[in-house]
């Protein structure tokens, strides 16, 4: 379709429209979304199904016709469009939250300026709302349409992605995709993923200083913002000079404190997204690590099998060097690996690695490698083989078109992205993750003080709605 038919005034619709749109984001975003136990008809919770439910209410609200697909998703279509041929996939649950956010609590949106600040704001919340606006406004302008496109939101991207699991159990894939759950310009390569559980029973050991207990993380791909240990046996003197060398090498705050004859350490990191654990996280479980191995422990098959937990992922190793799996290629960039849970408890411990690897990868010279390692320092890793890279070519209809929308509003060529995150077309054949994030801005994703820059969903409202005409129209 000619931009020159609709541009003008589709623009026009969207920035009269900004502040219906920041309302409903701010709507969706009161709402706790976190994956909560299930309940008969709420697959994953009351949180998760509530967010469906409202999107549900504001896609009816702006005429799209909906389905409910007994709430592991909700779909909306505009009516009176051809056969479908474009899917946009966005999701509503989100990451657990700490208590440590600044700005405000994490389901009480704020709004300062041009920001808006809680969980979910930029992921998915918001890019989701931006796509309802690009079909609300081309349903409310009335342009005609060739093909019909679907919006579907989904309620389980963060804990596995089920809901899309049902879903194309029951619907057919698009003939295009794109999701709004990451970066502009595109994403076109999806690093393959090495999730795996490392284990060890260990004796309980009764010599001191000994270790007692570890509790760190919650989920492999989030890098923990805390991790705490039981110790009995030690010296504050001795637990002080420790924990200073640890604290300046890693940036983490660390305290300590005697509960009934035990030395209780605290450590506290900052949270982060473990496909990037090199971008400004400070993993507190590698720092308890460090620290472990700077106290005078009793040498106990415990102590010694930590210590191993340790050489295998140094603080600040975020490629696998020390692992000896340190792979890149031109095309699809380095391999990252973060350790993002530890628990040690009753003389079990239990580890979980979350890996994103290169085309170049192998079974051979990332999976059987770090299962070797862990053997070699007496623990052993599940069985079980990566997930497959996703790749669409760059050279594809779908990679060019929505390039060009992305060129159209940003006034410069964009060109296609390799990342280390899964999104939400990772099993899709032909799906591309296609915004929102813009370079140079840090929304916090999966962290503390999440923020979105409205004016980006503004103009992401603007972008979907003039792809969905390049394809459809």
């Amino acid at each position: 379709m000619d931009r020159s038919e609709y541009t003008e005034k589709l623009d026009r619709w969207v920035d009269d429209h900004r502040e219906e749109l920041t309302e409903d984001i701010a709507a969706l975003v009161r709402i706790d979304s976190t994956k909560q136990e299930a309940k008969e008809g709420m697959p994953f919770g009351e949180g998760p199904a509530k967010a469906v439910a409202a999107m549900q209410a504001l896609m009816e609200k702006y005429g799209l016709v909906t389905r409910n697909y007994e709430n592991y998703c909700i779909a909306g279509d505009l009516a009176g469009a051809g056969e479908k041929t474009l899917d946009m996939l966005a999701h509503l649950d989100v990451v657990p939250v700490s208590r440590d956010w600044t700005k405000t609590q994490p389901f009480e949106p704020l709004v300062e300026g041009n920001l808006m600040y809680g969980r979910g704001t930029s992921d998915d919340k918001g890019p989701a709302v931006a796509a309802l606006y690009a079909m609300r406004a081309i349903k409310e302008l009335g342009i005609p349409l060739k093909h019909g496109v679907r919006l579907i939101c989904g309620s389980d991207e963060e804990c596995g992605s089920s809901d899309l699991e049902y879903y194309y159990g029951i619907e057919k894939e698009a003939e295009y995709t794109f999701s709004p759950d990451a970066n502009f310009p595109l994403i076109n390569i999806e690093k393959a993923r090495l999730e795996k559980k490392i284990e060890a029973d260990l004796p309980e050991d009764y010599k001191t200083p000994s270790i007692l207990e570890i509790e760190a993380g919650s989920k492999s791909n989030v890098v923990p913002g805390t991790a705490d240990a039981v110790f009995h046996g030690l010296k504050e003197e001795q637990i002080k000079a420790a924990a200073e060398e640890v604290a300046a090498k890693t940036r983490a705050v660390i305290t300590w404190e005697v509960r009934d004859d035990r030395e209780v350490i605290h450590v506290k990191g900052q949270t982060g997204h473990a496909a990037m654990p090199d971008n400004g996280s400070v993993n507190a479980l590698t720092a308890l690590l460090m620290l472990i191995t700077k106290l005078p422990l009793a040498n106990t098959k415990t102590t010694r099998t930590i210590c191993g937990l340790a050489e295998m992922f140094p603080f600040g190793d975020f490629h696998g060097a020390a692992l000896g799996v340190d792979l890149k290629d031109e095309e699809s960039g380095e391999l990252t690996i973060s350790l993002d849970v530890l628990s040690l408890q009753n003389g079990h411990l239990s580890a979980d690695f979350d890996c994103r690897a290169p085309l170049c990868a192998t079974e051979e010279n990332l999976t059987e490698k770090v299962r070797s390692e862990a053997a070699k320092r007496g623990m052993k890793m599940e069985e079980g083989k990566m997930t497959p890279a996703h790749y669409v070519s760059a050279d594809s209809p779908l990679v060019k078109t929505l390039l060009g929308s992305y060129e159209h509003y940003f006034g410069k060529p964009g060109k296609p992205m390799a990342i280390g995150g899964g999104t939400y077309v990772h099993e899709l054949k032909n799906g591309v993750a296609f915004g929102c994030e813009v370079e140079g801005f840090d929304n916090h994703m999966h962290g503390d003080d999440e923020v979105v820059d409205l004016d980006v969903m503004v103009k992401s409202a603007k972008i979907f709605a003039d792809a969905i005409l390049q394809l459809c129209g």
